[in-house]
């Protein structure tokens, strides 16, 4: 796994709990892995990993689940949070193809013995920004905000994964809001 890595900090929690937050896709994978205390959290690192091009489904398909299980492997997360999928009327090939990344995803955790919440987008989008229809933009900046980052979380599947992970906190009140 060669993943473009966006954030990375070392933290001092007495007492952590690990949640990965992905953002499922085909090219595009974004995960997010979030470090709650007590009403504090911060971010381990995210990033996205990138399938190639041109390659079969089956080869994409290995491949995402090689990388998901390199993830859990190093961060050891205690929950991972995945966002559900959304089908389009217009485009109900991509829910079918976007389903099979999710699956992998799921297989990888099952694998690891790791509990898996799964969340819709909308409600991700109002636990943070507090609209269930909020932009991409809007996501990333929200996260920024929350998070402190110096920098906007990029590209916008970085911070859909970090606000997976921060709606699986809420969802378990274990972040105070901001």
């Amino acid at each position: 796994m060669t993943p473009d890595s966006i954030v990375n900090r070392k933290l001092s929690f007495a007492n952590p709990m690990r949640i990965l937050g992905i953002d499922p896709g085909l090219q595009v994978c974004g995960y997010a892995c979030l470090e709650i205390d007590g009403g504090h959290e911060a971010i381990v690192e995210a990033g996205v990993f990138k399938t190639t091009a041109g390659t079969p489904l089956e080869a994409k398909l290995d491949q995402i689940a090689e990388d998901i299980e390199t993830l859990l492997e190093r961060f050891r997360p205690d929950i991972v949070a995945v966002e559900q999928l959304y089908s389009h009327y217009a485009h109900p090939r991509t829910a079918i193809l976007m389903g099979h990344a999710r699956g992998v995803i799921l297989q990888a955790c099952a694998r690891a013995r790791i509990e898996v919440k799964s969340f819709a987008a909308t409600r991700i989008k109002k636990s943070i920004t507090g609209n269930g229809r909020a932009s991409k933009e809007q996501m990333q900046r929200t996260m920024q905000t929350i998070l402190g980052l110096p920098e906007l979380p990029k590209p916008p599947d970085v911070a859909d994964a970090m606000a997976a992970a921060m709606c699986c906190a809420n969802s378990m009140n274990r972040v105070v809001p901001t």
